[in-house]
């Protein structure tokens, strides 16, 4: 279970990191105390295991493309056991997520999915050294 938490917060601030590199390119920067930072914690029938998965690529997918204030909807499950998914959700602010709650794919994710899910744990987190994060990028851009 720690090792998890350990994933799921260093996907945190590589995500957020990514923000913070795009917030210089772009004129719509934002305030990091403002973010919205969850863990979503599922776990899934696993008779409804590739149904749950193909619908929730598809959820995150067009959250990121289509929606600005969504910055990380990244699904992600444990290799030990799949059936338990987790998911880094960042949102620019309260409004981006609240916005992000009445789009169409979301609607489709929560009703098609609800009977696949076994539990569901939303555990809000906060960035804690978003002054040095920028560097995990810079590192990455730099081997590529």
């Amino acid at each position: 279970m720690k090792l998890t938490n350990n994933i799921s917060l260093f996907f945190i601030a590589l995500i957020f990191v990514s923000s913070c590199t795009q917030k210089s390119e772009n004129e719509n920067s934002f305030n990091a105390d403002d973010m919205i930072i969850r863990i979503s914690e599922i776990e899934i029938d696993s008779n409804y295991l590739e149904e749950y998965i193909s619908i929730l690529k598809e959820e995150s997918e067009a959250s990121v493309r289509l929606e600005p204030g969504v910055i990380s909807i990244y699904p992600m499950f444990q290799k030990e056991n799949p059936t338990e998914i987790r998911i880094l959700e960042i949102y620019r602010n309260k409004d981006a997520y609240e916005s992000h709650l009445q789009t169409p794919h979301f609607k489709h994710y929560k009703t098609t999915t609800l009977a696949m899910v076994k539990s569901l744990k939303l555990i809000d987190m906060e960035a804690i050294d978003e002054e040095s994060m920028p560097e995990i990028f810079e590192k990455l851009a730099k081997n590529e």
